[in-house]
């Protein structure tokens, strides 16, 4: 294919996962990207419930009808205790994967100027003009790329910031009989075996015998499928099910690191999501990081001439105290990974839930910050406090 075939989009986005799309749905809305040519590359058809995504709010937002389930109670538990965690004003929302998905594509089958292709990438390169793109099918260019590509090396093959999984497999149930409360998702139950790890489940009831059941880890390793699955039998003999239907399955890996993916920004490639270091690193959690990023990125891309936009692309991504907060907890999660019970049950066992999640989402002040901060075991953060600052 010569150059003259090759066709040329202000805008190319490789993967269209959770930041891509609320990137692009966003540019939409706005109505000042109606002139510029969009292209969006995704192996993935993006036709499957392949992920359930979560978050706590206060407010309405524009994902609201997507929303399919939401909870004004969560409850916390470990070998010793458990608390019904009141979150008003806070309620916990769920979306599935697949309605996101139509949600969004159908709004980007009313613009003639988005292009989505289901190609599989193979090759990115930035020239001085613009960026090339080859997928095994097609070549293309754009003025800027946005890629959510996330590249596994890039954290694992250096030394400096840990690099955890937050790993789990899930099962969407059907139980014979009424064992879950709808109005309450269990956050985070440490009473199983921690085996050494920071081992919980996380259950999403939607009715009295619907619910996604969870096994999840905070760790480095994986399990093998029979680890998870196992776990989940045993939880729900315990919990009193005696026959149940899987109506569905899910599975999944979420990096936790304070990696400056930034860093690989440059003038006219942009990481975004996972691979621009948009999930939480302490948490796993994408979705609110990646609505609050992706709304600043729409506006940075919409108010910066072509020559500022060339010169601050590398510097999209600003760090805050709270990666800095992030990174002790994944620094002991690090080294002793069998902590995670007791440093999450500390803050859960009396701290304030809604103090909890506005720290979580980044929202407090340093007096509200130290509320939560000192509710967590004194020694293990001093001491990675005082390897962040010496080492």
């Amino acid at each position: 294919m010569n150059s003259s075939q090759i066709k040329h989009f202000d805008y190319i986005f490789t993967g269209t996962g959770l930041a891509s799309l609320m990137t692009v749905y966003k540019m939409l809305l706005s109505g000042k990207f109606s002139d510029k040519a969009i292209l969006l590359l995704d192996e993935n058809p993006k036709k499957t419930n392949d992920r359930t995504w979560c978050f706590w709010g206060i407010e309405e937002s524009i994902w609201n009808s997507v929303i399919s389930k939401k909870w004004d109670s969560a409850l916390f538990a470990n070998e010793n205790f458990k608390r019904d965690l009141a979150l008003k004003p806070y309620q916990y929302n769920q979306i599935r994967g697949v309605e996101f998905y139509n949600f969004v594509f159908a709004e980007i089958s009313k613009h003639q100027n988005i292009t989505f292709l289901n190609e599989k990438v193979t090759d990115i390169n930035e020239l001085e003009t613009h960026v090339f793109v080859g997928t095994e099918s097609n070549r293309y260019t754009g003025d800027y790329l946005l890629n959510s590509i996330y590249t596994k090396a890039l954290a694992e093959r250096q030394t400096k910031y840990p690099v955890l999984q937050q790993h789990f497999i899930g099962w969407f149930v059907k139980t014979t009989n009424e064992i879950f409360d709808p109005e309450q998702a269990t956050f985070m139950d440490f009473s199983i075996e921690q085996r050494g790890n920071t081992r919980f489940m996380y259950v999403l009831p939607t009715s009295k015998t619907e619910a996604l059941v969870e096994y999840t880890l905070f760790s480095e390793n994986l399990l093998t499928k029979e680890e998870y699955e196992n776990e989940i039998q045993i939880y729900l003999k315990n919990l009193g099910a005696d026959q149940y239907e899987i109506i569905e399955k899910e599975q999944g890996s979420i990096p936790m690191t304070c990696y400056p993916f930034w860093k690989k920004n440059t003038k006219r490639v942009l990481n975004i999501g996972t691979a621009g270091g948009w999930t939480k690193a302490s948490t796993g959690y994408t979705f609110k990081s990646s609505d609050k990023k992706s709304s600043k990125l729409v506006e940075f891309l919409h108010s910066s001439s072509e020559n500022s936009k060339l010169l601050s692309m590398s510097s999209f991504h600003k760090k805050s105290r709270f990666w800095f907060y992030d990174l002790l907890l994944l620094d002991i999660l690090h080294r002793h990974n069998e902590l995670g019970s007791s440093i999450f049950s500390s803050l859960f066992k009396k701290g304030n839930p809604a103090l909890i999640f506005k720290f979580l989402d980044e929202e407090t002040n340093l007096l509200e910050d130290l509320q939560v901060i000192l509710k967590c075991p004194k020694m293990p953060f001093i001491k990675a406090l005082f390897r962040a600052l010496f080492n």
